[in-house]
């Protein structure tokens, strides 16, 4: 089990227009798997190490990305993840500025998850027993407005608690996309 880090408010709609740049968002992507060089990045995404490179200082310069010098050959920089619990502030504390970052943030975060469901239903097939790992729920809960951040915050444990604490996962583990979206009627 990996632990739970306290949770970090991104209050700067500057962060979240940096979160929903599509190249970023592709190099966030990638960086889960772990450490990436400028160099393997645009290989990967067909870019070149300049545009690359410009996109990790960026992720750095508000601590989404580190570097990590351990890793370095020669003038190669390679860079990690900075792992959080990154959140944004409720709606009635958001500015005009950062509600419209934010509406941009989770519009395309949603488009991109569409995509890679796309992606590993047409791979299904050659996926083994992760073929059956598509799980998916449809639910409703009646609660009331304080009710609401504590449901959330069980639900963040919960995901703390299968979270892996090491960096050498079994032969057979695969990273599991989960997200949370509840909203209520309107």
């Amino acid at each position: 089990m990996k632990e739970q880090p306290p949770p970090e408010a991104i209050t700067d709609p500057q962060q979240v227009r940096l979160l929903a740049h599509p190249l970023r968002r592709r190099i966030a992507e990638i960086m889960r798997r772990g450490p990436v060089s400028s160099t393997s990045l645009a290989r990967e995404l067909g870019q070149s190490t300049g545009s690359t490179s410009y996109h990790l200082r960026q992720l750095a310069k508000y601590g989404f990305v580190e570097e990590a010098p351990e890793l370095a050959r020669g003038r190669e920089r390679w860079w990690r993840a900075v792992p959080g619990d990154r959140r944004l502030p409720p709606y009635s504390r958001q500015s005009p500025e950062m509600r419209e970052a934010v509406e941009e943030l989770t519009r395309l975060e949603f488009a991109n998850e569409l995509d890679m469901l796309d992606r590993f239903q047409r791979a299904r097939d050659g996926l083994g027993p992760w073929a059956d790992a598509l799980l998916f729920s449809f639910s409703t809960v009646t609660l009331t407005p304080d009710q609401v951040r504590p449901f959330f915050e069980e639900y963040i444990a919960l995901l703390y608690r299968y979270k892996r604490a090491d960096d050498d996962p079994p032969p057979d583990a695969r990273t599991l996309h989960t997200r949370f979206l509840a909203f209520p009627e309107p």
